[in-house]
């Protein structure tokens, strides 16, 4: 069986090029909360803080100490690759707003997959890098990335197919793949 890459697909073929992640994740963070307002002064008839839940906030994947590393290929091959070029397709992702009007204003919005897992329609929301390995003339040949990826609403869908409803037995049953259909986010 053939090595599954993560990966970034572009929803909209438009939008951009599908991001290869050179070295596999070794965790994805899901997080998600809930908005809620508390009126100063406003109390329960128990004397507790007066809370009011507005909704659930998109959810977030936080990938942290992605690799980037062209040091082997300036081994095997002998010519100088810096790996500012593959960390360029993740950091121009978060720098849509310099080119472009109306759609272009918007970040492009991708698949995060791997394998057959479709985990999320999302944006990058942020992208923290290090340069961690130069060569001898200064030319950096690794790069360790933190990626936030935020969930994006589906102008196609309903409000009612916009939350999960998979049961934690329906998820163990389901096995490789949680989502409905081919092109439907496990976390939708």
């Amino acid at each position: 069986m053939p090595l599954e890459k993560a990966r970034l697909v572009p929803v909209e073929q438009s939008e951009g090029k599908t991001i290869e992640f050179m070295f596999n994740p070794t965790e994805l963070n899901f997080s998600r909360s809930v908005e809620i307002e508390q009126a100063q002064g406003a109390v329960t008839q128990e004397g507790q803080n007066k809370t009011s839940f507005k909704h659930p906030n998109p959810y977030q994947l936080t990938i942290s100490n992605i690799i980037l590393d062209t040091y082997e290929t300036y081994e095997t091959e002998k010519k100088q690759l810096s790996v500012l070029k593959p960390l360029k397709s993740f950091t121009d992702a978060v720098e849509y707003a310099k080119a472009g009007s109306g759609k272009a204003k918007r970040p492009p919005i991708y698949f995060f997959a791997w394998g057959e897992n479709k985990y999320l329609r999302c944006f990058i929301k942020s992208c923290n890098f290090r340069l961690t390995m130069f060569l001898s003339d200064g030319t950096p040949v690794r790069a360790i990335l933190d990626l936030t990826l935020e969930q994006a609403d589906n102008p196609k869908q309903t409000p009612s197919q916009g939350t999960p409803n998979v049961s934690q037995s329906q998820r163990q049953s389901q096995g490789r793949s949680l989502s409905q259909g081919p092109d439907e986010p496990i976390f939708r």
